[in-house]
């Protein structure tokens, strides 16, 4: 985990303010969990076996031990878990330095977090490597700390990455506001206990308790955000 000095948090006298705001990366910031799939495809090509498309919503928003876990017990392939993690950190570098789509609206909410001085925090289950790769483009100065899913013992979809991400911040997970795009973000943020925002980029997500569910991150806003608070 990574950070600097976070911004105070403000709390109303009854507790409901929104405290923090915490933020998945591939799928929700950048448009990025298209690249993971192709990087795997075109790596268990070369090994001579190919991906079932139907294994996109299996491998999809989780830890890469077990995304590679399972593509390699799927496939049989003659590789281990090590060295094939080697090869997709490094396939998908390779992609994010031609290019790193951000999502529509992610540009103008980080901006917005940062105007008002929300405390945010940058919560992956991506690696170490990939966030610090991924944060040029997105503005390091916008995240108040980050937390990587090889910095955890245990990563989405348990809940200590969001936990570690509240505690770091100063923040009551109850009053923090998680963006996700996959239900593996989902279920560990809601683990945490925190509000959730679903805006699914592969597979749909269903509304639930303290859970709301958009189709795009154009529509969230910090006035948005801090109505998850109040509702």
């Amino acid at each position: 985990m990574t950070s600097t000095v976070p911004a105070p948090v403000t709390r109303t006298a009854d507790g409901s303010a929104l405290q923090a705001v915490l933020l998945d990366m591939d799928g929700t910031l950048v448009d990025t969990e298209g690249f993971w799939w192709d990087v795997e495809v075109e790596i268990f090509a070369g090994l001579g076996h190919a991906l079932d498309d139907s294994w996109r919503h299996v491998v999809v928003g989780g830890p890469m031990t077990r995304s590679a876990g399972f593509l390699i017990e799927a496939t049989g392939a003659d590789i281990t878990l090590a060295e094939l993690t080697v090869l997709l950190n490094e396939g998908f570098e390779d992609r994010i330095d031609r290019a790193l789509p951000l999502m529509p609206g992610a540009a103008r909410l980080l901006a917005e977090l940062a105007a008002y001085e929300i405390p945010t925090a940058l919560v992956s289950a991506s690696h170490r490597r990939i966030i610090d790769r991924v944060l040029t483009s997105l503005g390091p100065q916008h995240f108040a700390l980050t937390v990587a899913g090889d910095e955890v013992e245990r990563t989405k979809p348990h809940p200590d990455p969001y936990l570690l991400a509240a505690a770091g911040l100063g923040a009551d997970p109850a009053r923090c506001a998680v963006v996700e795009d996959t239900a593996t973000g989902v279920a560990a943020a809601e683990a945490a206990g925190c509000h959730v925002v679903a805006v699914p980029s592969i597979a749909p997500i269903a509304p639930a308790a303290r859970r709301t569910v958009v189709t795009s991150l154009e529509q969230v806003d910090l006035a948005f955000l801090r109505g998850l608070m109040a509702a």
